[in-house]
């Protein structure tokens, strides 16, 4: 009789890893439970400092618009400054995905390598100019330049409710500009270009690793660059563009010194975005926090939560985006 030969078992393969890669590996891992443990951190103390206030208006701080903690106890709330957030913020990026998503393709596909080398430095440069400076141009500057446009704008476009300007009348030659100016549109505009150059780096970095396999035979099928660009880069990098939109807005809804020097602080919802006077949450907790009692402290606190939460709720929500696209898989 033959003998029995042994069943075939796949063999276990290890690798031993040296010294240098199991301390990047400690390191990397360290770095990201540091990184989850400061986010609970806030989370956290947030939450404590803000609790007495929370306890005493209940739900009705998402409801209520008039803010007064120290003199109505139980009747104030974020409605209006929540409201103006999201405006202030989905204007701005409404504004400047086009802008970033053209400036990104430029740069990765069009521009020569001298320009390239160039258009980054300034794009990166950009990026690296303090809010005040954007606040007091904006002010300044662009607020004048502004509002002709935005009565314009209203001129033509005030039948639809969010382009309404109350107490205005566009027709009139001699109605002052002061209706125009410290809105919803001129800080969603500074804002946009704040948030412009960061949304541009993702962008253009991602459209940057798009194969150049795929490339190459796109051309060889007879495409033209922008037919490659439209079959294989934005498709490539819609993780990219997902990841700037969401990483510009959570710094839109978070900024503050710009949107507080250029608004006018009302405690009211105001949709009308031509319309002087708005309001956010971290304009009200920067006009607030010096003069506040422990009381109003606390229900500052509740606000910022309530922008915390939402801020990582959007990221949250773009992550889970993004790893469903091609780019993000491959990250």
């Amino acid at each position: 009789m033959s003998a029995e030969l042994p069943q075939d078992r796949p063999r276990r393969l290890s690798a031993n890893a040296g010294l240098g890669d199991r301390l990047f590996t400690l390191g990397a891992r360290s770095s990201g439970a540091v990184v989850l443990l400061i986010m609970l951190a806030v989370g956290g103390f947030l939450a404590v400092q803000a609790s007495q206030a929370l306890r005493v208006a209940g739900w009705s701080f998402l409801t209520v618009q008039q803010w007064d903690p120290d003199g109505h106890r139980g009747r104030f709330g974020i409605a209006a400054v929540l409201v103006g957030t999201l405006l202030i913020g989905a204007l701005a990026v409404l504004l400047a995905v086009p802008l970033a998503l053209g400036m990104a393709l430029y740069i990765a596909e069009y521009a020569p390598p001298r320009a390239r080398r160039t258009l980054i430095t300034l794009v990166d440069l950009m990026a690296a100019v303090p809010s005040v400076v954007y606040g007091l141009w904006g002010f300044f500057f662009l607020e004048q330049r502004m509002t002709g446009l935005a009565r314009w704008i209203s001129t033509w476009f005030g039948w639809i409710p969010l382009f309404k300007v109350d107490g205005a009348d566009p027709h009139d030659p001699l109605a002052p500009m002061a209706a125009y100016t410290s809105s919803t549109f001129i800080a969603g505009t500074v804002v946009a270009l704040m948030i412009t150059p960061i949304m541009c780096s993702v962008m253009r970095e991602v459209f940057g690793q798009a194969p150049a396999g795929e490339r190459e035979a796109a051309y060889a099928l007879g495409s033209t660059r922008w037919g490659m660009i439209r079959s294989v880069v934005l498709p490539y990098g819609r993780g990219g563009i997902i990841g700037g939109t969401m990483l510009g807005l959570g710094r839109a809804l978070g900024e503050t010194i710009t949107v507080y020097m250029i608004i006018s602080m009302v405690f009211a919802i105001q949709p009308h975005i031509l319309q002087s006077g708005t309001s956010t949450v971290a304009a009200l907790i920067a006009l607030h926090f010096g003069d506040s009692t422990s009381f109003g402290l606390s229900a500052l606190m509740a606000a910022g939560l309530v922008l915390f939460l939402m801020t990582l709720a959007v990221n949250f929500a773009a992550s889970a985006v993004v790893a469903r696209s091609r780019s993000g898989a491959s990250t």
